[in-house]
């Protein structure tokens, strides 16, 4: 359902007045960072369409065609229309006949060539308890530990297979393929179908790297751009649907950088104490103290990953706010933002300015997203931070980016 998306209203006018004003491709990218919201709505997305009338209802199609039915203006109407559907409860449910799923997968045992429909009872699951994850936490919902996934040429031609198959019950066929990215070569297999798809076929790609696609298939996709969430959207929904504190709320969705996954790891680990770690890092970089920066880094390696990278994020957010508040300081709204920022926050933008201008706060940024992207890629965490701490010693203290 649309509503079950946090945010995104735009977005979700834009994708009912496609299907009202009948300007649908056959071939949808929804495109947007991890946390976003993009799998959810191509979810609801391809829910609603499966319900729309078929040819024998109503002589009518989705794709440029004349419309003889009036469809619903707004995705509130859309979410009251599909309840009344005959076939709603399977479309929720995730059992419609017509609406097809493919996504990463590994083998359950070696020699093995698997679909996503091995994967499906788990694959309902997750999307139910977590349409905001990553294609990571997928992976490890499924026991992938340290395997890759992939969507592989056998599962193209079971894709090719299914599509050419009559609908059942929507009198339209519908593939969700998630993260596209990890299609590879075996993607093109897909081309001819997606250019020339049987009748009242619709493919919907959801993915995050428009620049990990396959070029071929990129430019036979219409792009539906799904943008970051904003703090608003995000706080509220941490309110309602995991029952934060507004306080807490609001602190959690300013740091999530628009996602709604990242909000609910930073509420995972909300009782760690990055706030006086952090000070005890950037202290021992400052005044150039060798034994107290290994203390630390031996620390910080000791984390685990997903917990560096919410340091790390969290390390961005309190200069991008020590930014903000630099840019504004002396001004009423300087006093406003203040005012809104939690003691920790406060304290830690204003020790920040003292010893950093912008531009040094924008390189150290940099290189705590560096960080970031690297840790996510099994780097080395003890080499990471020791590299890092040599880099944000020179950013301080000589106003230069060094190469370690």
């Amino acid at each position: 359902m649309f509503r079950d998306v946090i945010g995104q209203s735009e977005v979700k006018q834009h994708l009912v007045e496609m299907v009202a004003q009948n300007r649908l491709s056959h071939a949808l990218l929804f495109l947007g960072k991890e946390g976003g919201g993009a799998l959810p709505l191509a979810l609801a997305f391809a829910q609603y369409v499966s319900l729309l009338p078929t040819k024998d209802a109503a002589p009518s199609g989705l794709f440029g065609e004349p419309l003889e039915v009036r469809l619903p203006a707004t995705a509130a109407a859309a979410d009251a229309w599909m309840e009344a559907q005959p076939s709603f409860a399977k479309a929720q449910g995730m059992v419609h006949p017509d609406i097809h799923y493919s996504y990463p997968v590994i083998p359950r045992k070696s020699g093995d060539k698997p679909l996503s429909t091995d994967y499906i009872t788990e694959w309902r699951e997750f999307t139910g308890q977590l349409p905001y994850g990553s294609v990571y936490d997928w992976l490890q919902f499924i026991g992938a530990e340290n395997k890759q996934g992939n969507i592989t040429a056998h599962e193209c031609n079971e894709i090719i297979r299914k599509l050419n198959l009559k609908s059942f019950e929507s009198g339209y066929k519908i593939l969700v393929l998630w993260m596209p990215e990890y299609l590879g070569k075996e993607g093109n297999k897909l081309l001819k179908l997606i250019e020339e798809p049987p009748a009242d076929t619709l493919f919907i790609l959801v993915a995050e790297n428009e620049g990990a696609i396959l070029n071929t298939i990129l430019s036979r996709c219409q792009l539906v751009k799904v943008p970051a969430l904003e703090a608003a959207a995000i706080e509220e929904a941490l309110r309602t649907r995991a029952s934060v504190a507004p306080e807490q709320a609001r602190q959690l969705a300013n740091t999530a950088d628009g996602s709604y996954r990242e909000a609910l790891h930073l509420l995972q680990h909300a009782d760690e104490d990055f706030g006086s770690l952090l000070k005890e890092w950037l202290g021992a970089t400052i005044r150039y103290l060798p034994a107290a920066q290994l203390k630390v880094i031996e620390e910080l390696a000791r984390l685990g990953r997903e917990k560096q990278k919410q340091l790390l994020r969290y390390f961005t957010h309190l200069i991008e706010q020590a930014l903000r508040l630099e840019v504004l300081q002396g001004s009423p709204a300087g006093d406003v933002l203040l005012q809104s920022f939690s003691a920790t926050e406060a304290d830690f933008a204003q020790r920040l300015n003292k010893v950093m201008d912008a531009a040094q706060k924008e390189a150290a940024a940099a290189e705590l997203d560096a960080a970031a992207y690297h840790i996510e890629r099994n780097a080395n965490a003890k080499i990471l931070f020791h590299a890092l701490t040599i880099k944000l010693f020179h950013i301080i203290k000589h106003r230069v980016v060094v190469s370690v």
